[in-house]
């Protein structure tokens, strides 16, 4: 495995743990997760590919996941959130204690305290939501942006099936039964490929780091509170590419076009076995894919 760096960076009163592998004098790469997901939803052989191909991969826990700091207090109940998803996306009535501005800031907390002027980014459903907003806000800190599975916060597209939004609910009072539920919903979510004791051993490893349920509400809540980048995204300068499955059901396709739509000059790539995961047998093609983005910028 590639030599590894682990810390904290702060944005104001936030905490974040990151994992940052390779070498520092490599071209970076910041990998961020999406809803409820762990910086560990980046294995180590995922981690090692991109190392090996000569990039300097850096990982975090978002906010309210894993080792980095928790919201305090009590949040809406994640089935009130879903029901707004899945209609209008509006929170008038719910005061969000941060969104996605916040959320990229945290990024640029990492980057700081790793001294990288300048990163990639590349970031999967909410972590998309990021980057995007990183390449709007931050536009000089990023050398590129890959959007993944995500969409633009316009409501009228990349809408969840209403199987796949229901999945998003943790269920279960144990590990054993939370375990099974995420691994279910692993299934709805996934396309072709889905391996069920592959999904059992990110899920149980999940668990076993930090289980937090309520990060994913806060989360969602963050999301909702941001709007559309619909107006903004056109003015995005940075190269850009935008990845997406054609068989997701959470983040469905239209929002992957969407996006890849109003960013001037984003190429997008569909592949047709991947939902909304980022399964094994496709991480050549990710790892390709960046590639040809990357050697738009040099």
């Amino acid at each position: 495995m590639p030599s590894e760096r682990t810390g904290t960076a702060r944005n104001e009163d936030t905490e974040l743990f990151f994992v940052a592998s390779g070498n520092s004098a490599d071209p970076s790469v910041m990998f961020i997760n999406g809803l409820g997901s762990q910086l560990i939803n980046f294995l180590p052989g995922w981690v090692e590919k991109f190392c090996s191909a000569g990039f300097y991969v850096v990982r975090m826990d978002n906010r309210d996941v894993g080792m980095s700091s928790k919201t305090t207090g009590q949040p809406p109940t994640m089935e009130a959130l879903i029901d707004s998803w899945s209609g209008d996306r509006s929170v008038t009535d719910i005061k969000a204690p941060y969104d996605l501005s916040d959320m990229a800031m945290d990024c640029i907390a990492v980057m700081n305290e790793l001294n990288l002027e300048q990163t990639h980014v590349w970031g999967m459903s909410m972590g998309g939501m990021i980057a995007q907003t990183l390449a709007i806000n931050h536009p000089r800190r990023l050398g590129s942006v890959t959007s993944v599975m995500s969409t633009t916060g316009e409501p009228g597209v990349g809408r969840s099936t209403s199987e796949s939004a229901t999945q998003l609910v943790t269920a279960g009072g144990d590990r054993e039964e939370v375990i099974k539920s995420a691994v279910a919903a692993r299934k709805v979510h996934s396309g072709l490929l889905y391996d069920e004791s592959w999904a059992r051993s990110l899920e149980e490893a999940a668990y076993d780091r930090c289980y937090h349920p309520d990060g994913k509400i806060w989360q969602l809540l963050a999301i909702m509170a941001s709007g559309s980048r619909a107006e903004l995204l056109p003015t995005v300068t940075v190269p850009a590419m935008v990845v997406h499955g054609r068989r997701d059901p959470l983040v469905q396709l239209d929002g992957g076009i969407s996006t890849a739509g109003l960013i001037p000059g984003a190429e997008l790539v569909i592949h047709d076995e991947m939902g909304h995961d980022t399964p094994e047998p496709l991480w050549g093609r990710y790892l390709a894919d960046f590639q040809r983005l990357v050697r738009r910028t040099q």
